[in-house]
């Protein structure tokens, strides 16, 4: 857990996990954290924050840019640097761009992928890409432009059982918690480093009209945003408990608390694209975008599952009280987030959250690692997002034979 760097701190006890947290988990079908809690310590390879609780005066802001003006006087990008020289971990959970090995064994100049079965992925991710190693690659649902592919992808169907020599190669794509491969893949993509191609939820490939204005004013009175689609009891009780102790708003179908789901354009009129077609996810960025924090609660509590509910809030400047995968520090930001998990309780998540909400120097921190330009494993998440996807695939198959490879 990093939590804000200045001359005076707030406190997190050091202690075991609350009993009331634990049964929360256990609801959420989240194991036991492994991980300790982090106590004071400082040395050459990284920096582990501790909080300590001083009675402040309260001065609470709106403006984020005059907040980022007081950092700035009292803190610096300097020592928010030195404090965050953070080493690399060998084993790192996300792959390398370069797989290690180069342009070594890119044998094609141009690679066709043909998107044959698919939920969510975007239809603007459709592309003639000119990626690394002098390699050119299209990505198309379409059989006209890539009517002899190298390779199908299917997303929510099976691939077929059997592929014979100088068939396209079989890629199937499941970012799920479940994460499975079908068994009649030749290249499996999924969230995880251990998987043929890894996609992480980082990128920014997901709707083509969604509004990224991002306020800089914060509310006061109302600190928490939370939206859900997918009413889950697990999570639902779990954000339900936490929520209660916070000003919050609740958009989506689940807890809505602000009289529908399309409330948040009558809230905020600039969120509007013109579009009267408009879903309340097409501008959930540029609402979210008004709230000190927003609350992002995965469905499971997996290695290396964090998803885009935690990088829609960093990419809208809202800050996330994030609840789910135990190595969420290899994929974002230092200083960017608040781990729930590191509390005792949810009581005392409450408290530094509103304590943090009224100090402008405090939330300012959680801001610093773009402005001062320390990204951390961050940079690397982006890198094997979706949004690299297409090159990356492409030079997999590449690397294979494309339809000349070897059938299974």
């Amino acid at each position: 857990m990093v939590l804000p760097s200045r001359p005076v701190h707030y406190l997190i006890p050091m202690v075991a996990f609350a009993a009331t947290v634990l049964l929360l988990f256990h609801l959420l079908d989240f194991p036991t954290p492994t991980s300790p809690f982090p106590t004071t310590t400082t040395t050459t390879t990284t920096t582990t924050k501790t909080l300590t609780l001083v009675p402040k005066a309260k001065h609470p802001f709106t403006d984020l840019i005059s907040a980022y003006s007081q950092w700035d006087a009292e803190i610096g990008c300097r020592h928010f640097r030195d404090g965050n020289e953070w080493k690399r971990n060998s084993s790192s959970p996300i792959q390398e761009l370069e797989g290690g090995s180069g342009c070594a064994g890119v044998g094609m100049e141009h690679v066709s992928v043909l998107v044959k079965g698919w939920t969510w992925i975007p239809d603007n991710l459709d592309n003639l890409y000119s990626c690394r190693c002098g390699l050119t690659c299209l990505w198309t649902k379409s059989e006209v432009l890539a009517d002899r592919p190298d390779a199908l992808l299917f997303e929510n169907v099976m691939p077929p059982a059997v592929r014979r020599k100088g068939d396209p190669l079989r890629v199937y794509v499941d970012l799920e918690a479940s994460r499975k491969p079908s068994g009649f893949e030749d290249i499996f993509i999924g969230y995880h480093a251990k998987d043929d191609v890894q996609s992480t939820y980082a990128g920014a490939f997901f709707h083509n009209n969604r509004n990224y204005h991002v306020s800089s004013q914060k509310r006061n009175d109302t600190l928490v945003y939370w939206s859900s689609s997918r009413c889950l009891p697990q999570r639902n009780k779990l954000a339900k408990s936490f929520l209660s102790l916070v000003p919050h708003h609740s958009f989506g179908r689940c807890l809505n608390n602000v009289g529908g789901l399309d409330m948040a354009l009558s809230l905020y009129p600039e969120c509007s694209n013109q579009d009267s077609a408009l879903h309340w996810w097409d501008h959930l960025h540029c609402a979210m975008s008004h709230y000190k924090f927003a609350l992002a609660i995965e469905n499971h509590k997996l290695d290396s599952y964090v998803t885009e509910k935690l990088f829609y809030a960093l990419d809208a400047g809202s800050v996330p009280i994030y609840f789910g995968a135990p190595n969420v520090w290899d994929f974002v930001p230092p200083n960017s987030i608040i781990d729930g998990s590191q509390f005792s309780s949810l009581e005392e998540l409450a408290s530094y959250v509103k304590a943090v909400a009224d100090d402008p120097v405090a939330y300012a921190e959680f801001h610093a690692w773009r402005r001062c330009g320390v990204m951390g494993n961050y940079g690397k998440a982006r890198a094997a997002s979706l949004d690299t996807l297409p090159c990356r695939l492409c030079e997999f198959i590449s690397r294979k034979g494309g339809r000349n490879a070897g059938t299974l």
